[in-house]
């Protein structure tokens, strides 16, 4: 006897349908998966035999042949136990065949039949719903981010019983819905405000820039002075989620299987903070089957790197790529894979190895070799790459103790949010994905940034008195540009090329331009 149940896998951030085969033959018992399964999919014989006899079918103790189609590509995972189980009952006659016809079935299997979550359900919800599947059974607890995909009825599911109850028929449910926009604005949660920062008007005003154009940004200060609680109340200063980039970071935070039970969609921008003994791959994904790591599970939102320095060289090396790019591809011998990476860079680190070199009430003990070792930890050409540079002092204590609350972060969303509809505006026509002034490139700056005399002049200057490189130039010329339209200005300025060239402090330290 033979028969056919729809799957699906999951590659990359995208998925592709599985066909689960089952033949049934005369002769001694055995229980044999192929179709390059991993140990995960081998070890599903023993879930689903359990679960079959646990829920009150009869196994059939004959020669059983599993077949994942395409055979060729590696299979893992559990999600493909569900779709087994009732390929096998529709193969041993306990389930009519075309019952089945335009139905995908994933769903992990508990030895006493119940139905648990797998990861990676929105995107094999889109697959199936590309592929033309009218239906799709999902474990209940992913049935909120299955439902997030319009054009497919999901049917939730808690045990391997009522799917063979829902396939024949006999117990007759409506598909799962949801409200995609009450969804998204109900799990819309910001953690932390501006208004809470004492004092740090200069930082406040660097992050406001940074978040209008979405530009990296690095803080240099001592502890204490408040650069991790400044970089953790980023992400509440960015434009509002979008559904569409909403969609896609869920996709990789559910490949990743960092979706809380029953949570739908990611609906705040991800603040994404590593700790500095993070590997490269870590950081920029990886594993024999490539899975993302924090620069894609920072997609439309911000990676915080806190003590810059502490990071070991090569992996701040790596970020390179994905920070030009938007994007990371890992290649393996058997898979190349393409993760989305489109963040904001923010990074903190100290002026030396102690942190005082520049506080003006404690005493710095390190040598001015010491401190220039510290410093060349992080190299130029990455410096080159993050457009603002902003010192962060250590806050008065009249600031500290002051009860007056600071401007909220709403009220510097709004300006942000304007500042990047006219940057939309600006780039309509434009090279698809252009959407910000930071990912314009040296021929888009001279088309959307040009510059009177006096601009010119003091860039200049900037480059023969204090040693920029031709990249710093070009990041001098967009922070300009986004400090310009902060004002709703049409034309960039001398002061907006002013306050742009404060942003790069750090390129006037000694042995940081190698």
């Amino acid at each position: 006897m033979f028969s056919e149940v729809t799957s699906a896998a999951v590659m990359g951030v995208d998925a592709y349908l599985v066909r689960v085969e089952a033949h049934l033959e005369s002769g001694l018992y055995a229980f044999a998966v192929v179709g390059l399964p991993d140990s995960a999919v081998k070890e599903s014989r023993d879930r689903v035999s359990a679960a079959v006899k646990n829920s009150g079918f009869i196994f059939p103790h004959r020669r059983i042949t599993i077949n994942l189609a395409p055979a060729d590509i590696r299979k893992e995972g559990s999600a493909f136990d569900l779709p087994m189980a009732v390929s096998l009952l529709a193969a041993s006659g306990q389930l009519q065949i075309e019952r089945l016809n335009g139905v995908g079935i994933l769903g992990e299997l508990a030895l006493d039949g119940k139905v648990r979550p797998v990861r990676g359900v929105l995107p094999i919800a889109n697959a199936a719903r590309r592929e033309g599947l009218k239906t799709l059974i999902v474990p209940d607890e992913n049935a909120r981010e299955a439902a997030l995909v319009e054009g497919i009825d999901v049917y939730p599911m808690e045990s391997l019983r009522d799917t063979i109850d829902f396939l024949m028929g006999s117990d007759q449910i409506e598909p799962f819905t949801v409200n995609r926009e009450n969804l998204f604005l109900e799990a819309r949660e910001f953690v932390g405000d501006f208004s809470e920062v004492r004092g740090q008007a200069a930082t406040k005003r660097a992050l406001e820039v940074a978040a209008a154009g979405a530009h990296n940004i690095i803080m240099i200060g001592p502890p204490g002075s408040g650069k991790t609680m400044l970089a953790k109340r980023l992400p509440t200063i960015l434009p509002e989620f979008s559904l569409e980039e909403a969609l896609e970071t869920t996709k990789v935070h559910s490949v990743a299987g960092l979706l809380k039970p029953g949570q739908a969609v990611v609906a705040c921008r991800p603040f994404r903070s590593p700790h500095y003994t993070v590997s490269d791959a870590g950081l920029i994904g990886g594993g024999a089957v490539p899975r993302p790591g924090e620069v894609s599970l920072a997609h439309h939102g911000v990676l915080f790197l806190d003590e810059l320095p502490e990071f070991h060289k090569n992996v701040l090396e790596v970020l390179r790529q994905p920070m030009e790019d938007g994007d990371v591809t890992i290649s393996r011998a058997a898979i190349s894979l393409t993760y989305p990476a489109n963040f904001m860079l923010a990074a903190a680190m100290n002026p030396c190895p102690c942190g005082y070199h520049t506080d003006p009430l404690r005493e710095c003990r390190c040598t001015p070799e010491q401190i220039a070792r510290y410093l060349s930890r992080v190299s130029g050409p990455l410096l080159d790459r993050i457009d603002i540079h902003v010192e962060v002092p250590r806050v008065p204590w009249q600031e500290l103790s002051s009860k007056e609350p600071g401007e909220s972060s709403e009220r510097v969303r709004q300006r942000v949010s304007l500042a990047r509809r006219m940057q939309r505006e600006r780039f309509k026509g434009a090279r698809k994905g252009l959407y910000s002034n930071a990912q314009m490139t040296n021929r888009e700056l001279e088309k959307f940034v040009p510059l009177s005399d006096d601009c010119m002049k003091l860039l200049q200057q900037a480059i023969t008195k204090m040693g920029f490189s031709a990249r710093a130039y070009h990041r001098i010329r967009k922070v300009a540009r986004t400090i310009a339209d902060l004002e709703a200005g049409e034309n960039v300025l001398a002061s907006h090329v002013r306050e742009a060239i404060q942003y790069r402090s750090l390129d006037r330290v000694p042995g940081l331009n190698a």
